[in-house]
């Protein structure tokens, strides 16, 4: 029970118990708890000698001021009862001045409103004018404590209470026991109006009958009741069939979804993979067709001229006393590898008879009959028929290839105008009128003015093989 424990007052130097109301929690002063204590017990010696008129009223009552009389709060007065002790005549008794609610024993408080304490009530006893100890003082709290559990455990209210909280109490009770009383007037109706019905009562041939019906109907009831349980049976039996096959339905659902997300990941892996591929591949496409559009003869074999000698790749080819036989020698090496070279591309259906054998600076020619010639020297006017025969042979393979090259334009039906010719005729050991022998009275400057005619029909033909063919390597 929630309580504050005060000092001691000013007047008599009593000391005040504090109690708070349970709904409002409002404070609520106790005085003179000792004189409501028994006489005997171990505190009596603490109640000894009080002297006081009313000590033979053991109802507690409530004081109440003149503002808060009965009527006023629609609380009535107790009636007295049998249980109630009766009071001598002879006996003291203390003037009641204000309206009071007496109360059972058990439940001895006494309510005051004083107007010190403002909206709070005082819990009064009669005062004693002296307390024999501390002790019992407290005794009388425990007391006091006590009757309030009981007076809670009795009216299943929360004691103690103020007067404002009492009286809303009474007023909730009040609307309560109006409810009772008018549910009881409507039991009463109803029961009245039951007691006026009227019942006809059975003959035993029709109670017979009609006991054999509800039998009959109890019977078929029974039946659909035990029909119901077997279905009932069948059904559970199947459902455990069926959150069997749920439950295997769910694992086969999850490795599902497991193997679908691995051949996901797997797709997506390959797929990715796939588009680096495919993008590689078109840009090895893309490179691929450049390639084939890009002819490399041209820059391998870098035919010009300086001053009276034709050069291929920078190497001079001409017999004259300036120009040694090495660089002459791979100058013949360079000619002979760029037409085997193109020759080879169109082969078989160029008829290659005239085998060049490009052997670096030491390059050969095999003629129609079978018979090799070194394309190389060192030679000079009296020793030069092998190197002159070598020579004519080769200026035979290079009329032989471009007789080839015109008559593939006319099977392009390429216009007589637009088809390839030389800038330099090709006739036997000649070549634009100068014969390119070293031997056989001919002179070393006409033999160098050939070779660089001869060169020059050379570039000729690597433009025209450029621009007819996309190159590569014959497999």
């Amino acid at each position: 029970m929630k309580h504050l424990t005060g000092g001691k007052s000013g007047a008599a130097g009593q000391s005040v118990q504090r109690f708070r109301c349970q709904e409002c929690h409002g404070a609520l002063a106790v005085f003179g708890v000792a004189d409501r204590l028994p006489a005997s017990g171990p505190h009596a010696s603490a109640v000894q000698g009080c002297n006081m008129g009313a000590s033979g009223m053991n109802n507690s009552y409530v004081v109440l001021s003149k503002k808060n009389r009965s009527k006023d709060l629609g609380i009535p007065p107790r009636p007295r009862s049998a249980a109630s002790p009766h009071i001598e005549p002879n006996q003291l008794t203390r003037p009641i001045e204000d309206s009071y609610i007496m109360l059972p024993p058990p439940t001895a408080s006494i309510y005051n409103t004083s107007s010190s304490e403002g909206d709070s009530a005082q819990l009064l006893l009669p005062s004693c004018s002296s307390l024999g100890n501390n002790s019992g003082f407290f005794s009388s709290v425990t007391v006091l404590k006590r009757a309030f559990e009981i007076a809670t455990s009795q009216t299943q209210v929360e004691q103690p209470l103020c007067v404002e909280c009492m009286r809303v109490l009474s007023d909730k009770m009040d609307f309560e026991i109006e409810d009772i009383n008018s549910d009881i007037k409507a039991y009463e109706a109803y029961l009245q109006q039951l007691e006026q019905e009227s019942y006809s009562i059975l003959s035993e041939t029709d109670f017979q009958e009609e006991n054999q019906k509800i039998e009959e109907e109890e019977r078929k009831l029974k039946a659909d009741i035990e029909e119901a349980e077997k279905q009932y049976s069948e059904v559970s039996s199947e459902m455990k069939d069926l959150e069997t096959k749920y439950k295997q339905f769910e694992e086969s659902e999850e490795q599902y979804w497991q193997e679908f997300n691995s051949f996901q990941l797997q797709l997506t892996s390959n797929q990715e993979e796939r588009d680096a591929i495919s993008a590689k591949r078109e840009d090895s496409q893309a490179h691929l067709e450049t390639l084939k559009c890009t002819n490399i003869l041209n820059d391998v074999f870098y035919i010009s001229q300086h001053g009276v000698f034709g050069t291929i790749n920078n190497l001079r080819l001409g017999h004259t006393h300036v120009v040694e036989w090495d660089e002459i020698n791979a100058a013949w090496g360079q000619a002979a590898l760029l037409l085997h070279t193109m020759a080879q591309y169109y082969t078989p259906k160029f008829q290659y008879r005239i085998k060049i054998h490009a052997v670096g600076s030491y390059p050969r020619i095999t003629d129609i009959n079978n018979k090799t010639h070194k394309l190389f020297g060192p030679a000079n006017v009296l020793f030069s028929t092998q190197y002159d025969e070598a020579m004519t042979w080769f200026l035979t393979c290079l009329q032989e290839f471009v007789e080839f090259a015109v008559s593939l334009d006319k099977e392009k039906n390429v216009p007589p105008d637009k088809s390839f010719k030389l800038p330099y005729k090709i006739d036997g050991d000649k070549v634009g009128g100068y014969r390119v022998v070293l031997g056989d009275f001919n002179t070393r400057e006409n033999s160098t003015k050939a070779l660089k005619n001869m060169l020059c029909d050379l570039k000729w033909v690597l433009y025209w093989f450029i621009g007819t063919t996309s190159f590569a390597t014959p497999s």
